[in-house]
């Protein structure tokens, strides 16, 4: 199966130019890793089952190992993603002709995102976000007269302003920002490259961390990315991830904070602003317009939140 699955990840990357943050979810979630407990990939279940063979899974298998997965306390979003994995591995074996059926059903079209009646039901939940004061409060933690903290400012500000995926802000380089025209390009999922475009603010912190910090972290060393470690390497989405929150923990904002949450941010500001939310689609790098709407129920609350605190008549009488 390792050889069949090497040939898979080579597919991936040559025929589907696959980034390396999607090469790299997909061996996760089938071959599985051990760093966090138990591993729990799919090619790890079927070891322990002792089938040695994907020819021997069928859609008992499949069910058991969601089964597993639940008792392993895998939350369902990382379910539906594995379960995802496994079906585009299936999809390439059927397409190479290694097998003339698939365990897990697979529409005529092959596209990807199908649901079936394996697929664990999503709990709907309305995205978190952080308000205009807590992200004011948020980008005044990084120390300025340190490099890390000209870079974490940056950086911050520019997961706001542009609304970027941290896979897509990982892979910056410098020639993917346009400093006055303001445009950033980017290859988002399904290798599609979009513009998308950032404010003042978010120029200025970086014209600054470009000026000057970039090059104390690069230490004449070369490496194209944008964003660097002390070590003068690219910048982990890890390292992102942990920088966020630690600021947001120092800020004493009581939420989950990661790079996402400031996507999230990104798109319910536009909107509540009165952006269109075709145009907020675009600027996401969202495929279907549905992506985009769970916005619009965010959005919704506010305006409800907003009219009843300022309405004149908006309370019953005895509310008052």
């Amino acid at each position: 199966m390792q050889e069949v699955f090497n040939s898979y990840l080579n597919y991936l990357k040559a025929e589907c130019n696959a980034s390396p943050y999607t090469l790299r979810n997909y061996r996760t979630d089938l071959l599985g890793t051990y760093k966090r407990g138990p591993g729990k990939g799919f090619f790890q279940f079927l070891k322990l089952q002792k089938i040695g063979d994907f020819r021997d899974v069928d859609k008992k298998v499949i069910r058991d190992y969601l089964g597993w997965l639940m008792e392993q306390g895998v939350e369902k979003v990382s379910m539906v993603r594995k379960l995802s994995a496994i079906r585009s591995f299936y999809r390439y074996l059927l397409a190479e002709g290694l097998l003339k059926t698939s365990p897990i059903p697979i529409n005529a079209s092959g596209r990807k995102g199908n649901r079936s009646s394996l697929s664990p039901k999503l709990d709907k939940k309305l995205p978190v976000f952080l308000t205009e004061q807590e992200i004011k409060h948020l980008l005044t933690m990084p120390d300025l007269s340190k490099p890390e903290g000209m870079r974490d400012r940056a950086l911050i500000e520019l997961l706001y302003a542009s609304g970027l995926r941290v896979s897509e802000i990982w892979q910056l380089n410098l020639g993917n920002i346009d400093l006055q025209s303001r445009e950033i390009r980017v290859i988002g999922k399904g290798s599609k490259e979009r513009i998308t475009l950032m404010g003042l603010p978010a120029t200025e912190a970086l014209q600054k961390y470009l000026a000057r910090a970039r090059l104390e972290l690069l230490n004449k060393r070369l490496n194209p990315a944008i964003f660097l470690n002390k070590q003068g390497q690219r910048l982990s989405m890890r390292g992102m991830q942990k920088m966020l929150k630690h600021y947001a923990k120092v800020a004493g904002i009581q939420k989950d904070v990661h790079p996402h949450v400031l996507r999230h941010t990104f798109a319910t500001h536009l909107l509540n602003g009165g952006a269109d939310l075709r145009v907020v689609q675009e600027l996401l790098g969202h495929a279907d317009l549905s992506s985009t709407q769970i916005y619009t129920h965010v959005t919704k609350n506010q305006a409800k939140k907003v009219y009843m605190a300022t309405h004149p008549l908006a309370l019953e009488q005895g509310d008052k």
